[in-house]
């Protein structure tokens, strides 16, 4: 996929512009007050963000034209949905956006549809493998797995097989009281622990604003890059309160550290 070429869609993305901060503000204002004129000029001003997040999809074998499009609709979305009132960057709220955007159209696109059984499957036979892993302190047999979940190995190699396609990371995996949980949720961060952005920003200060129990769960989960699934059986509590409570804690940080 070639990233490099001046001219993506009909836009020259050599001379695309650049707003700032004053001039954002500025346009959103007219923006809420239907202004559409703002929102195109919004819209436009925006472009390279969508340009640079398309990048990170280079190993894939769409063409560029189309992913820039898909993106431009995620940064549509966000704009039509962004709340001024959350004191958070609009790229912030964007990013994700256009990300998600691009995820779904590549698997809504993918040649191998992968059923929701077959995903279930498959999450059933990861779980297990985690917590059998956990038990017995060395890696389990397919045969282990099958036993322990009660389905054919055969067809736990399958569905573990077929989701190597890729899998959007905002894909739902169960709900529990109302509180979703994604397969984002069920991974562990070891490339993003304290070498990396723990140890770029200043938190401290941010994280001494949290209660004890929110402070104790992101260290285990950014500093010590452990799943929410381990966090919820270290400290006694269900994945679900975890994550909600991982989110209100990085929403406080986020909330602390714009001031």
């Amino acid at each position: 996929m070639a990233l490099y070429k001046v001219e993506i869609c009909g836009v020259n993305t050599s001379k695309l512009p650049l707003l700032n901060n004053a001039e954002k503000d500025e346009l959103f204002q007219r923006i809420l007050k239907g202004d559409k004129e703002a929102r195109e000029l919004y819209i436009k001003g925006n472009l390279r963000l969508v340009l640079s997040i398309i990048q990170r999809f280079s190993n894939s074998n769409e063409n560029v034209d189309d992913l820039f499009q898909i993106g431009c609709i995620g940064l549509m979305k966000a704009i039509d949905n962004f709340d001024i009132t959350q004191n958070v960057k609009f790229s912030t709220y964007a990013v994700p956006m256009i990300i998600g955007e691009i995820r779904r159209y590549l698997r809504d696109n993918n040649s191998i549809r992968v059923s929701r059984s077959l995903r279930d499957t498959a999450y059933k036979a990861i779980y297990a493998k985690e917590a059998l892993l956990k038990k017995n302190d060395k890696e389990p047999t397919v045969s282990e797995i099958a036993e322990e979940i009660g389905i054919n190995k055969e067809d736990i190699v399958f569905a573990l097989d077929a989701i190597q396609s890729p899998v959007s990371l905002y894909e739902p995996v169960y709900s529990e009281g109302g509180d979703t949980l994604y397969i984002m949720d069920q991974v562990s961060d070891k490339k993003n622990k304290e070498e990396n952005w723990v140890e770029e920003i200043s938190l401290k200060e941010a994280l001494s604003k949290l209660s004890e129990r929110e402070k104790n769960i992101i260290e285990l989960r950014f500093y010590e890059g452990k799943t929410q699934m381990e966090v919820a059986q270290e400290i006694s509590i269900s994945q679900a309160q975890v994550s909600r409570l991982e989110k209100s804690a990085l929403k406080s940080m986020k909330n602390y550290l714009s001031q």
